[in-house]
C-alpha cells in the first residue's frame, strides 16, 4: 500500500493531492530538523495549514521522535485542538497553543509555522539585545524580526492574541528566554527562514564567544537584506533549496514519504 493509500485508509478521507504534497513536505521538514540536530527531545513543532476554507492544520504526533514522523501520521487538528479525522496519536497542548495562535490569522503569509528550541536559538533568545546585525545571514532579518516575552509554558489560550500581535507582519520571531519561530506561505519558505535564523544565531554566539563583535550599520544591514531578498531565482522562495534537501533525505531515508 503506497503512502497516499495508507493516508486515505487511516483517516477515511478523500485526501486531495495538495494536502498529500503538503504532508510529504512537512514530514520532510521534521526529518531535516532532526538531520541538522535542532531537536529538543520530542518537543518543538512544525505545523502547516491544510488547503481549504477551514483553519485546520497539521502537527507532529506527540511522543514520536522527529525521525519517526511521516506524511500519513501527521495529526490534523482544528483551532480548538480537536483532531480532524482519526488518529492514534495525541498532540502537545503547549505546541497547539503557540501554533494555533499564528494559524488563527486569516492570511496566507502564515500558512506554515516552525518553532524550535535549539542551543544557539535559546542562547540568543536569552540575550537582552536579541539578534544583532553582525553577519550576512543575520541581515536577512534586520527590521523583519519580532519578539515576544516569555510568560511561562504556553498553556493558556489568552496568550494567543499576544503572540499574534507580537508577530505582526514579520517572517520570524524570537520567543524571549524560549526559542525561535518562523512563518511562511509554504513549507520551503518557512524552512528557509528557519535555517537562516538558526545559522544567524549560531554565528552570533560563536562571534560573541570569540571577542568584540563588529555591528553593521542600519544602512548596510538594510541594503544587504534587500539584495538578498531580490537575488533569488524565479522559483518561489525556498523551493530550490528545499528540493535539494529532499533529494538528500531520499538518499538517507525516504520513509518520511509514507
Amino acid at each position: 500500500m503506497d503512502g497516499m493509500a495508507k493516508f486515505r485508509s487511516a483517516y477515511d478521507l478523500d485526501a486531495s493531492e495538495a494536502e498529500w504534497e503538503l504532508r510529504v513536505q512537512l514530514a520532510a521538514a521534521y526529518r531535516l530538523v532532526d538531520h541538522f540536530g535542532w531537536t529538543e527531545l520530542i518537543y518543538g513543532h512544525l505545523t502547516a495549514r491544510v488547503p481549504g476554507p477551514d483553519h485546520h492544520f497539521l502537527i507532529n504526533p506527540y511522543g514520536l521522535n522527529y525521525d519517526e514522523v511521516t506524511a500519513s501520521n501527521l495529526v490534523k487538528i482544528d483551532l480548538e485542538g480537536n483532531a480532524v479525522g482519526e488518529s492514534q496519536y495525541g498532540v502537545n497542548y503547549a505546541g497547539f497553543v503557540i501554533h494555533s495562535a499564528i494559524h488563527m490569522a486569516k492570511t496566507d503569509r502564515n500558512r506554515v509555522v516552525m518553532h524550535t528550541h535549539t542551543r544557539a536559538g535559546m542562547a540568543v533568545a536569552a540575550l537582552e539585545e536579541g539578534l544583532m546585525p553582525i553577519s550576512m545571514t543575520s541581515t536577512q532579518f534586520f527590521g523583519d524580526i519580532a519578539y515576544h516575552d516569555y510568560e511561562g509554558v504556553s498553556l493558556y489560550l489568552d496568550e494567543r492574541d499576544r503572540l499574534l500581535d507580537a508577530l505582526g507582519d514579520s517572517k520570524a520571531m524570537i520567543l524571549r528566554n524560549h526559542g525561535l519561530l518562523t512563518v511562511g506561505r509554504t513549507v520551503p519558505e518557512a524552512f528557509l527562514n528557519l535555517y537562516r535564523l538558526e545559522r544567524a544565531c549560531q554565528v552570533q554566539i560563536d562571534a560573541q564567544a570569540a571577542g568584540k563583535v563588529r555591528i553593521l550599520s542600519g544602512n548596510v544591514a538594510t541594503k544587504s537584506r534587500e539584495e538578498l531578498e531580490h537575488s533569488a531565482t524565479d522559483k518561489p522562495k525556498g523551493d530550490l533549496e528545499f528540493a535539494a534537501l529532499m533529494r538528500k533525505l531520499d538518499k538517507i531515508d525516504p520513509s518520511y514519504r509514507n
